[in-house]
């Protein structure tokens, strides 16, 4: 089974507030991350910061079920999600929140004119190469914008290979994943032609935001 075919039922079990918890296995069987499918569903702590720093046209990349893309909504902001789960992204409008099903990498609605590009909730991983996914990111952004990224906390382990969801039932395809920590976001960025302007920490969660030189 496809990895968003995992991801898909665990939101449906989530939505009925049934277990909808997930495990990233390496290529080996061992665990990486826990995932919990009911964190997509509403907001969760630490989020505030992060909606605060959107700037008036967000496109929410790797939105689940569209809480970061619903609040904004909800706030007065235009803001666009996008997702490969066509669950997720039913969920999505479901809320009110405007969605695309569809890869990142795909070409997007207002490529290269949002204010803000957000990757939340580790999505800073999608792809298993994360300078290329900034790379992407700054072509998505206007010149003077933003990227809104989620990493690991300090002293966490920098890494990108493939990677397997387990549901406790069933095991996903192999799909590439990584994890970033904040200690190596820099350096990332500078790959990608972006530079770190301010990291902040809320909830116990990470996160930064980087822009053009």
């Amino acid at each position: 089974m496809s990895a968003v075919g995992v991801f898909g039922a665990a939101l449906r079990r989530a939505s009925r507030g049934e277990r909808a918890g997930l495990r990233l296995l390496d290529r080996a069987g061992r665990p990486l991350r826990r995932i919990d499918a009911a964190w997509y569903g509403e907001l969760r702590p630490g989020d505030s910061g992060l909606l605060d720093r959107c700037g008036a046209d967000t496109i929410d990349l790797g939105c689940g079920p569209g809480r970061i893309t619903g609040a904004l909504v909800a706030g007065g902001r235009r803001a666009l999600g996008v997702d490969v789960s066509a669950q997720a992204v039913r969920y999505a409008r479901l809320r009110g929140a405007p969605a695309v099903h569809g890869s990142l990498f795909e070409q997007l609605p207002g490529e290269g004119d949002w204010t803000t590009a957000v990757l939340a909730d580790g999505n800073i991983g999608i792809g298993g190469d994360p300078v290329r996914l900034l790379d992407r990111c700054r072509h998505l952004v206007a010149g003077d914008g933003a990227l809104l990224v989620e990493v690991d906390p300090p002293g966490s382990r920098t890494w990108q290979g493939e990677v397997v969801l387990d549901d406790g039932d069933r095991i996903s395809e192999r799909f590439g994943w990584a994890f970033v920590a904040v200690d190596d976001i820099a350096r990332l960025a500078d790959a990608a032609a972006l530079r770190l302007v301010e990291t902040w920490t809320e909830a116990d969660r990470w996160f930064v935001r980087l822009a053009r030189p």
